[in-house]
């Protein structure tokens, strides 16, 4: 019996930490995704050093209140899955330990807490609650209405913006304040002005690493801006998708099932235990 009540609540568990089609689902993934982007925040203002030096210790405490709360979340996303390995070694796995670990990391090797801006990639998750896997299937009407379109404008700002707070971050951390990368969101603006190959001039690299870096989000810059989005849209319009849902197999971690499956198309795992 005890050892019913334990699978019983870890189903549960299981449910409301990976699943967004339960009001409690929805509620943790809402409050998840309002912490990450609180906490990437509170990682850009350390970075300027006005506000460092006036409200640095709120910005340290705060910093590692966040830090426990994902390295919690973690640990029982790890035991809430059948093979743990599964979820450690997927994507989101992967992302969601390095949302934490820089800041432990910093104890060690001083400036490598700004990396904690990968967080961000963590908001990829509001597409589950949103149910995104469900708007795919009105890609294929973007040439018709320009309210679909705004989706897919939306998708595509995000995956700029995330490059460019990432990228931004990796040059202040590489060139710092003596090469002009004078904070992360100064590194964030060079990022978006060389992404979009408007190139101002007004701050630029000079270690080799930087200028690597700098050539490739300039060539990345040049495939965004020159591939038509109409070649995208009309190769998704050439997708057909069954209606899926936000459920993850507890064996693989994996999601993007059919609304009516009982078994994990991936692995073959039993999408709800009993």
């Amino acid at each position: 019996m005890e050892g019913d009540n334990q699978l019983s609540l870890k189903h549960r568990l299981h449910k409301i930490i990976f699943e967004a089609d339960t009001p409690s689902g929805k509620a943790f993934d809402i409050i998840l995704i309002l912490s990450i982007v609180v906490s990437v925040l509170v990682v850009m203002l350390d970075s300027v050093s006005s506000y460092r030096a006036a409200y640095g210790d709120w910005l340290y405490r705060i910093e590692w209140v966040f830090t426990i709360l994902f390295t919690v979340e973690y640990i029982l996303r790890i035991l809430t899955v059948e093979k743990a390995r599964g979820y450690i070694f997927s994507f989101y796995g992967i992302v969601d330990l390095l949302s934490f670990l820089p800041t432990y990391l910093s104890l060690l090797i001083p400036g490598s807490q700004f990396f904690l801006v990968i967080r961000v990639l963590r908001v990829l998750r509001i597409f589950r609650v949103l149910k995104f896997t469900q708007y795919i299937l009105e890609i294929d009407q973007l040439r018709e209405a320009l309210a679909s379109s705004r989706r897919k404008i939306i998708v595509f700002i995000y995956t700029v913006v995330t490059i460019t707070v990432i990228v931004g971050s990796l040059m202040f951390v590489i060139e710092g304040a003596e090469n002009g990368f004078t904070s992360i969101p100064r590194g964030i603006y060079w990022a978006i002005v060389t992404l979009t190959t408007v190139g101002y001039g007004d701050i630029s690299p000079q270690t080799n690493l930087g200028q690597l870096v700098s050539a490739i989000i300039m060539i990345m810059g040049y495939g965004i801006i020159a591939i038509p989005t109409g070649i995208f849209t009309a190769e998704l319009s050439r997708k057909r998708w069954s209606k899926q849902t936000t459920e993850v197999c507890p064996h693989c971690s994996k999601e993007g099932h059919d609304a009516d499956a009982e078994y994990c198309k991936y692995c073959g795992g039993r999408l709800n235990p009993e």
